[in-house]
């Protein structure tokens, strides 16, 4: 791609995942983000990110004597961010609230600005304090900071932007202060609304309907969120209550679903919003050097042992998870890896769900299965799916691990050292789900839903296994029974045989499964269609 002249973008989001020790990230749209940013570095797109400097960040979540969730929740303190010197303000329920504005390079990514509201001449310094932590308002005074905070520490830098991409429906209120520049400038607020919406361009990325936020209305305007507009402008952008994910769509030139089969669902949940944009499909990548061992994409491009570099990986897991839990894996017996955020449309503990079945595998050492994944601290439903692994890890203790405090450095661990790497959402709620690339381009094979990303790149048998045909029903019992016979079928009569009965067979599959994903699912694929599809006003 020719880099000349290309548009300068300002990428707005709520969360960067970088590294384990920045705690600004609950999953996986930070970690989207954090890649992104990382690849727009090292090839050298002109992109900046706006975010939010979380005090404590998303919850650390322990696991209690009872094997009960908890969430605690630590103040983070930073050495290596850079102070910019810049303080913006913003007016949140009539007072003012000053944002600092750090910048991050530490970790081999483009500039990210960071405001930070943690400052003692802040009545409500804790604005800044938990990433996606209380309740509405607080929700409300955060999207505030990080949208009119944002376009205006990006002024306050001296920083030209000719597209701002909001990365979900949280950076929205970034769109009303740009309209509000160009209302204090005398136009109409039809005509400033046009020009901002030729600036902004917009990523959804969620297919279930709670994910799409919403705000009450007088909430809004108590809060001062509407930054000048009246409550009919407001209704026109958002309807009412205002979702967040309807005013972005409104408010963009052109947006974007995060998969093929996502921008399928996506245009057909809004299909109902009259004045939307296009919703296209960019499906995400990943950044290769956070995530990929270079010795296995080495190994399948020139020849070399692969199972070798990959049971060296499997160790390293297995001794990881002795140290975090205690518990001693055995390296010669299959091992799924399985790290998701706790929410049910996910079905974490969906493998456990016919116990003959299960029972008989577990005990005899068969498989072995490691977990991971946080339930957001408000949902009780999501707490109990962890408790219910956890005590599944009491009943089968040599064979079933969960790891607490899912962060990076599981996620790596897992997606490095796990033997196969199952995913069974219910189809088609996954928007994309970038652990399964990371763990094909480790040689990890996939055993997946066709939901999300993988109906791109499964070659069943060749690459990794599908299970499910696509089969997708509103009628959920009858969805469950259909792909739970589907998943113990292509277990019990697939990939068990292949494990344990043909090596060779197995480290060809690793091997498409690595030359299969590495360039079409890496970040620079994905950055060049982003400008070519996205940022480049045809």
């Amino acid at each position: 791609m020719v880099k000349k002249n290309l548009p300068k973008v300002a990428y707005f989001c709520m969360e960067y995942g970088l590294d384990t020790s920045l705690r600004t990230y609950a999953g996986g749209l930070g970690i989207l983000a954090g890649d992104y940013l990382k690849g727009a570095k090292d090839y050298d797109f002109p992109i900046v990110g706006i975010g939010i400097k979380w005090k404590q960040g998303y919850s650390d979540q322990k696991i209690d004597e009872d094997g009960r969730p908890y969430d605690t929740y630590h103040n983070y303190k930073y050495d290596f961010l850079k102070d910019t010197g810049v303080k913006v303000t913003v007016k949140i329920r009539q007072r003012d609230v000053v944002c600092k504005v750090w910048e991050v390079t530490e970790f081999g990514n483009a500039p990210i600005y960071l405001l930070d509201a943690d400052l003692p001449e802040n009545e409500d310094a804790w604005i800044t304090g938990q990433l996606y932590g209380w309740f509405g308002e607080e929700r409300i005074a955060q999207e505030m900071v990080l949208g009119i905070g944002g376009v205006r520490a990006l002024r306050a830098l001296g920083i030209d932007v000719d597209v701002y991409h909001f990365n979900e429906g949280h950076a929205l209120f970034a769109g009303f202060e740009l309209i509000k520049e160009k209302m204090d400038q005398g136009m109409s607020f039809e005509k400033a609304v046009e020009a901002s919406r030729e600036e902004i361009v917009f990523t959804t990325h969620t297919p279930i309907i709670q994910g799409n936020e919403s705000h009450y209305l007088d909430r809004m305007m108590y809060m001062g969120a509407n930054n000048g507009l009246t409550l009919e402008q407001l209704v026109s952008l958002g309807g009412s209550p205002f979702n967040m994910t309807v005013g972005a769509l409104r408010l963009s030139r052109k947006s974007n679903a995060v998969a093929d089969l996502h921008r399928v669902t996506a245009n057909k949940m809004w299909a109902h919003i009259d004045n939307r944009s296009e919703i296209i499909g960019i499906t995400n990548a990943i950044h290769i050097p956070t995530w990929v061992d270079e010795r296995m994409i080495d190994c399948a491009e020139n020849g070399g042992d692969l199972w070798e570099i990959h049971m060296d990986n499997k160790k390293k897991l297995i001794d990881f998870v002795e140290e975090r839990n205690g518990v001693k894996l055995d390296a010669d017996k299959l091992l799924i890896g399985f790290s998701r955020r706790a929410a049910p449309y996910k079905r974490s503990n969906f493998i456990f769900t016919d116990e003959k079945i299960i029972d008989p595998l577990l005990k005899e050492g068969k498989i072995q299965i490691v977990f991971s994944g946080k339930a957001h601290p408000l949902d009780d439903t999501g707490k109990e799916i962890v408790e219910n692994i956890v005590r599944m890890s009491k009943k089968y203790p040599n064979a079933v691990v969960f790891l607490e405090n899912y962060d990076m450095t599981i996620g790596a661990m897992l997606t490095r050292g796990s033997d196969i790497w199952l995913n069974n959402p219910r189809r088609p709620k996954e928007a994309s789900g970038t652990s399964g690339m990371k763990a094909a381009m480790n040689g990890v094979l996939n055993v997946s839903i066709l939901d999300g990303w993988w109906p791109e790149a499964c070659n069943h048998g060749v690459n990794g296994w599908q299970f499910g045909d696509g089969f997708e029903s509103e009628d959920e019992k009858e969805l469950d029974a259909h792909d739970l016979k589907a998943l113990y079928k292509v277990l019990l009569e697939e990939v068990l045989p292949t494990y344990y009965e043909d090596r060779d067979k197995w480290v060809e599959m690793m091997r498409n499964s690595i030359l299969s994903t590495k360039d079409q699912f890496s970040v620079k694929r994905m950055l060049e269609e982003y400008y070519e599809k996205l940022y480049i006003n045809q």
